[in-house]
């Protein structure tokens, strides 16, 4: 089974605490490295194979191909996005169009249950 297809068991704990480690090591960006989202992931303790969802979610689009081009894996980044939106939304609408912006330029979701250690002003 392909990384990408194993999906973190709770989105929410997951995506914050990458996003915790990413902002105290990196300070605030619209995206982060492959690299440093791998670290950040592995700080946490998460497994290799659910790294790639940190990945659409902190990494720019061109970066997500570049990575997993390299490893010869074929992982959707806009799927992967619009699921991990919609998860993390909890029933909050958003377009398909936001999926491309960084996880700081969503607009209409509410963000701050996940990410309530980081202030978005």
């Amino acid at each position: 089974m392909p990384a990408c297809q194993i999906k973190p068991r709770d989105k929410k704990a997951f995506i914050g605490a990458v996003g915790q480690e990413l902002v105290r090591r990196h300070g605030k960006q619209k995206y982060y490295k492959p690299s440093d989202i791998r670290l950040a992931a592995e700080r946490g303790g998460f497994p290799l194979d659910i790294h790639c969802w940190a990945q659409c979610f902190f990494s720019s689009p061109a970066d997500f191909a570049t990575l997993h081009a390299a490893a010869g894996d074929a992982c959707d980044y806009v799927a992967m996005k619009t699921e991990m939106l919609a998860d993390l939304a909890s029933g909050e609408p958003f377009s398909l169009l936001d999926v491309d912006l960084s996880w700081l330029e969503w607009p209409d979701i509410d963000l701050s249950a996940i990410f309530e250690w980081f202030d978005f002003s």
